[in-house]
């Protein structure tokens, strides 16, 4: 390909599956380094993708719904008008992929799934790969490989504000608020965090205002907790797991962070998610699986826990 090309990434969210595509973007970045590299995300996610430095420029997604017509022409415009030689859309989604309908003839190289698309993955079991080894699978097609693993090991954050006590671990016990079977009960959560500070390590709770009510539980059975309950940044959060001790959460966007930092972490799945399609990579991750998560003990979850065992 020609120098000073643009090239497309498409990745509009989740958090765990944009941090599980962190690789995928380092790759693209190495197969393109005189290109212009734009990513079209979300919102949650500028900051994130700005602080990696994999892309040029970092465009934000309004997702128009089909009757906004005005949105969606203008997200037209500015998609045709980036000239761009190559898309990746690593989203894959049917959002992601109507996307390759909006370009005129003769439409850029496209990596994904869309009908027509030049560099089409068509394994039939792709929705039955890990998201990892399924970008990686997807990126072999359009001639890019090895891929690496995610990698946030070049983010960091200002954390002076957040009074980190030296020694400290983890706690991460929320989830999206719709999916309450994915959380490992609170009173677990305070049984472990007493144990934690018990072993010198401050245990550290991390969620959103969202999950507020659970955050003040914990600190309310363990007072040496730190509750960081909405303070902290995607950036932040990675900075935090590359000064951890160790991780314990759920299945949610935070461990992703945690873990691929590089948080010594043990992730909680219930029978609502599939690890094999969806956990955490990292250096050091481990995984507890129960059909209900409260019938996981503690003393199950700190038989794994490095950092306390």
């Amino acid at each position: 390909m020609a120098l000073s090309e643009a090239i497309l990434v498409i990745r509009l969210g989740a958090l765990g599956d944009f941090v599980l595509s962190t690789g995928p973007f380092q790759a693209i970045r190495e197969a393109h380094k005189d290109a212009h590299l734009v990513l079209l995300t979300t919102a949650p996610y500028e900051g994130l993708a700005k602080a990696g430095g994999w892309f040029d420029e970092v465009w934000l997604d309004q997702r128009p719904r089909l009757w906004q017509l005005g949105r969606i022409a203008a997200l037209k415009r500015r998609l045709r008008g980036g000239r761009f030689a190559r898309v990746y859309d690593l989203q894959t989604s049917d959002r992601s992929s109507s996307y390759y309908r909006l370009f005129t003839d003769p439409k850029p190289e496209w990596s994904g799934i869309a009908a027509g698309a030049s560099h089409r993955q068509t394994r039939a079991d792709r929705d039955h790969m890990h998201t990892v080894e399924r970008q990686a699978d997807q990126l072999a097609v359009a001639g890019i490989a090895p891929v690496p693993a995610p990698d946030l090991s070049m983010i960091d954050a200002d954390l002076d504000a957040l009074g980190l006590p030296e020694r400290f671990a983890v706690l991460v016990p929320g989830s999206a608020p719709h999916r309450p079977d994915k959380r490992w009960p609170a009173a677990s959560y305070g049984e472990l965090a007493r144990c934690l500070a018990d072993r010198g390590d401050v245990p550290v709770l991390l969620g959103s205002n969202a999950e507020a009510d659970v955050l003040q539980s914990i600190a309310a059975a363990c007072p040496q907790a730190l509750n960081l309950c909405g303070r902290t940044s995607f950036e932040q959060i990675a900075a935090i797991g590359r000064r951890a001790r160790l991780a314990v959460g759920n299945d949610t966007g935070p461990m992703h962070l945690l873990a691929t930092a590089g948080a010594p972490s043990v992730v909680l799945f219930s029978a609502a998610s599939n690890p094999a399609l969806t956990a955490p990579r990292g250096p050091d991750v481990a995984i507890l699986q129960r059909d209900r998560l409260g019938d996981l003990t503690v003393e199950e979850v700190i038989a794994v826990t490095p950092a306390v065992a």
